[in-house]
């Protein structure tokens, strides 16, 4: 995954294939069913790491790192684009 949006939309997937609500979802890890619609919908601009492994660890997912450099940086980007 590649950006917070794109977790929030795997989220939002597995919650329904789990046949849950939103309101379980949000109330099993404190939080408000708005903030986990906007989650989902790629509408939130911040939520922190714990929040989010937390819901996953509900929804029964982990988070997981792995190494980004088949991806161009910023910098490489903006190289590219002066060049």
């Amino acid at each position: 995954m590649s950006d917070i949006q794109e977790i929030g939309e795997e989220l939002y997937r597995r919650r329904k294939m789990l046949g849950l609500s939103q309101q379980q979802v949000a109330g099993a890890n404190g939080m408000s069913r708005v903030t986990l619609s906007r989650f989902e919908n790629g509408k939130l601009p911040e939520i922190g790491i714990r929040k989010v492994m937390t819901i996953c660890a509900t929804l029964g997912l982990e988070l997981t790192i792995k190494d980004a450099s088949q991806r161009p940086t910023l910098q490489e980007l903006i190289t590219e684009r002066e060049n």
